[in-house]
């Protein structure tokens, strides 16, 4: 991605008239066809990554390991037709470690539908409950009895779980994924621990969000932090086929990798969607990629599986260190949308990620180097402060377990749109920061609990009101709701193109007031121009 500067071009320009605007949007069209995806360039055979691609043609020989996504009985034959060994087997394809020759070989195979490099994924990192107002939701809303998330299985896809006082009791099951020596399912790392103490720990001192739920560690990522793709695939799979049996209703994945395909494409968007089908509410990170080394704002950094239409990607806030809404910010870390490549609109909330307290994994490798991080102890009942869109995701999970102990009946989508409509909108963030708004676990309680008439309900965090935005929307179809109901009549037009009131035009291309054009290419302002 590349920004330029624009100093010909102002709000002031645009509003003098429609010559100038149709121009502009000629001429961000026409960067759009010159900047599309070198996906578009491929003429024949399944379709590749862009990483991959890049790997090809490089021209080194080397064996690499790869996802090819399609039927995987034909796939499987077709690998091992051409003397491939095949490694994981998912119910979306087949992991092979295969040469460019080979790769080209497989791409014109029957059943094959694309093909990706099994990317390393990575973290992408207490919690103030009372910020979210989860607190309200523990001790009871409107006369309602509280709710803990008792009776909700998170599975936690992540480095695994080390044995920590405020997580005694918590975890039911334990799986490692990985291919470490010796490895078990305990946490090497230090961030798995991290996450499950901000979803559901308790104890003297701290609480997770959702202290009543219990947990699934399915550990993907090594000593290091580091871990295929294929290994998240497969935990999401087992969780797919276990979760009658440990009650799992949600999937925590804080990791990811860089967008490098379509999401159509992707295998782990594809077990992600898998999952959403199979009832499983999945809620991710949107990334830290939000600016560059040298503070530049970053715009289409949300990573992968983040861009799963069906998944709930929370970005990070800025809580100041304090309970109260009014000085939250969105953490320049954070990723904007839209995604890289399919312009989906993401992320769909945001939640308090800065230098949030949670469990310490003991011996870890962050603790031993950043010990400085330390807040207390460094064994069963040490405390540890990270930051990261990680950290967000895990605060959203815990809200999501305390809306389905409200209401155990919530299907994925349901709850997506509960954690949405009642979010707070920041000041000075737009759309592909913040999405929807600050998750307000107290607001959402109560419409999950279906005591909301009428308007969205207004909350008291911290001694302020906090008003729900009362926006919503699907990142399939670009829909949006803004407000009580869906506007569906004279001011809006669905089809190839969505116009909106006389701001908003929602196609291929986005017009939204004096200020956006996005399609292939983006401008926002004076200031970006965004392509691939």
């Amino acid at each position: 991605m590349t920004t330029y500067h624009d100093p010909a071009r102002s709000s002031d320009a645009v509003s003098k008239g429609g010559v100038f605007l149709v121009r502009l949007l000629a001429l961000a069209l026409l960067l759009g066809w010159m900047l599309a995806p070198a996906a578009f360039a491929q003429q024949q055979g399944a379709r590749l990554s862009s990483d991959l691609q890049s790997y090809l043609a490089s021209g080194r020989a080397q064996a690499v390991r790869v996802i090819v996504s399609g039927d995987p009985g034909q796939v499987s034959a077709l690998a091992r037709h051409h003397g491939l060994a095949l490694g994981r087997v998912t119910k979306g394809g087949v992991v092979v470690t295969a040469t460019p020759a080979q790769i080209e070989t497989l791409r014109q195979g029957p059943g094959v539908a694309s093909i990706a490099a099994d990317t390393l994924v990575a973290p992408t990192m207490a919690v103030t409950d009372v910020a979210v107002g989860a607190d309200q939701a523990w001790a009871g809303i409107a006369g309602r009895a509280g709710v803990t998330g008792r009776g909700i299985g998170v599975a936690v896809i992540d480095s695994g779980i080390a044995p920590h006082q405020a997580l005694r009791g918590k975890v039911v099951a334990s799986v490692d994924f990985t291919a470490e020596p010796g490895a078990s399912s305990e946490d090497r790392y230090g961030h798995g621990t991290h996450i499950a103490g901000i979803v559901a720990g308790s104890g003297t001192g701290f609480s997770g969000v959702a202290p009543g739920a219990h947990l699934v560690n399915l550990r993907v990522m090594d000593a290091q932090g580091a871990g295929h793709t294929s290994d998240v695939i497969a935990a999401i799979e087992w969780a797919i086929d276990h979760r009658a049996e440990y009650g799992i209703r949600i999937l925590n994945l804080s990791l990811g990798h860089p967008v490098m395909q379509s999401y159509r494409d992707d295998p782990l968007v594809a077990a992600v969607e898998r999952a959403s089908a199979a009832g499983l509410v999945v809620v991710t990170s949107a990334g830290n990629l939000g600016k560059t080394a040298d503070g530049r704002r970053v715009v289409g950094g949300i990573v992968s599986p983040g861009n799963a239409p069906s998944a709930i990607t929370v970005g990070a806030t800025n809580a100041k260190g304090t309970a109260a809404r009014s000085d939250d910010v969105m953490a320049t870390y954070s990723s904007r949308g839209p995604t890289h490549i399919d312009g989906l609109l993401k992320p769909d909330l945001v939640a308090p990620g800065n230098r949030l307290v949670s469990t310490l994994a003991p011996g870890s490798t962050i603790v031993r180097q950043l010990p400085e991080r330390i807040v207390q102890g460094a064994g069963l009942h040490g405390l540890f402060e990270m930051s990261g869109t990680s950290l967000s995701a895990a605060v959203v999970s815990g809200v999501a377990a305390l809306l389905l102990e409200t209401n155990p009946a919530l299907q994925p989508a349901q709850v997506k749109f509960a954690l949405q409509v009642t979010a707070g909108r920041l000041t000075g963030a737009g759309l592909i920061e913040q999405g929807a708004g600050e998750v307000n676990a107290a607001a959402a309680v109560q419409l999950a609990a279906h005591q909301v008439r009428g308007t969205f309900p207004t909350t008291i965090i911290s001694g302020e009101a906090v008003t729900s935005g009362g926006m919503a929307f699907n990142a399939r179809s670009n829909t949006l709701i803004w407000g009580d109901t869906l506007i569906w009549g004279d001011t809006l037009i669905w089809g190839d193109t969505l116009i909106w009131g006389d701001t908003l035009i929602w196609g291929d291309t986005l017009i939204w007031g004096d200020t956006l054009i996005w399609g292939d290419t983006l401008i926002w302002g004076d200031t970006l121009i965004w392509g691939d």
